[in-house]
């Protein structure tokens, strides 16, 4: 699985920029005990996640205390035997979660950036440009090794070119830390647009589009919450998908972080897990881990019926 873990490592730089060898680092084999830990009896949903959850490495449980798997896949009404698009796989983080949740009678959809967008980051030299090129295949791949014997369907797709015969087949689209780099290139050539015409494509009448997304607040200057630093507005971001056709329902503080205060020339990746630009800085590391990772906000939507 070379490539895959060089195509992991290469989506980790576009979400995050920078990540630490905990997100980084792909296990040579799957873990089967995550993709056990649902037992046939696990009829209720919520002890089903519990014990998928406490089957994870001790890495990843350390992110728990920020992240909030369980009540962020609660909030937005995930189980077993759905559909689930999961914009951004990254290095897997969520995905070795919803495997072995949504199980045997599940389909879990990978969606990356559009080959067109990837070109805008710095550091995509052609070599990467050629790897990602091959991800839609990998992450397949990868993603049903990962899940073992109990592995939902797998498929997978890129913005912009999203295979017909998806359409209207998912219960949920999942948009964890996913628009700050859709937003940030939008003016580049629609890429946010074109995303959110997908998700809406892809979604059954009713279906559910979860966003957990850096939160900017509101008294920030606009240009600074572009995505570019990893932020946006709740108002951008609610605006933005209700003008896309959705409806929205809910948020949730679950993922907040008052402790997180960014200023005008501040990025979100000076926090943990990439700690980018404190690396070398003891005391400033100290700082920035003591915040933890960023405030988020956490939001549901809905297709119409």
């Amino acid at each position: 699985m070379k490539l895959f873990t060089i195509l992991l490592v290469a989506v980790c730089l576009g979400a995050c920029q920078q990540q630490t060898a905990e997100e980084t680092q792909t296990p040579a084999t799957p873990s089967m005990a995550a993709a056990n830990a649902a037992a046939p009896s696990d009829t209720d949903a919520g002890n089903r996640l519990v014990r998928i959850l406490e089957a994870q490495s001790p890495d990843v449980q350390a992110r728990y205390g920020y992240r909030h798997p369980k009540e962020t896949l609660e909030f937005f009404e995930i189980e077993p035997g759905m559909t689930i698009v999961e914009g951004l796989p990254g290095t897997g983080w969520y995905t070795k979660i919803l495997l072995p949740y949504l199980g045997p009678d599940g389909h879990l959809v990978g969606a990356n950036y559009s080959m067109e967008m990837w070109p805008l980051f710095s550091f995509a030299t052609e070599e990467f440009l050629d790897n990602m090129s091959q991800w839609k295949t990998a992450f397949v791949a990868q993603a049903k090794e990962w899940g073992g014997s109990d592995s939902p369907q797998v498929s997978a797709f890129y913005f912009g070119s999203m295979d017909e015969d998806l359409a209207g087949t998912a219960d949920a689209v999942l948009f964890i830390r996913v628009l700050h780099n859709l937003a940030r290139f939008n003016d580049e050539g629609g890429f946010l647009d074109v995303a959110l015409r997908d998700v809406y494509a892809v979604l059954k009448p009713g279906g559910i589009f979860g966003v957990v997304q850096h939160h900017a607040h509101d008294d920030m200057p606009d240009e600074w919450a572009n995505g570019s630093a990893g932020y946006l507005k709740k108002g951008f971001v609610i605006d933005t998908i209700t003008a896309a056709g959705f409806e929205f329902v809910a948020e949730s503080d679950v993922n907040a972080n008052p402790k997180d205060q960014p200023t005008a020339e501040d990025i979100v990746w000076r926090l943990p897990p990439a700690l980018f630009t404190s690396q070398n800085n003891p005391e400033v590391k100290a700082k920035y881990e003591a915040i933890g990772e960023s405030n988020r906000m956490t939001l549901l939507f809905r297709k119409s019926e």
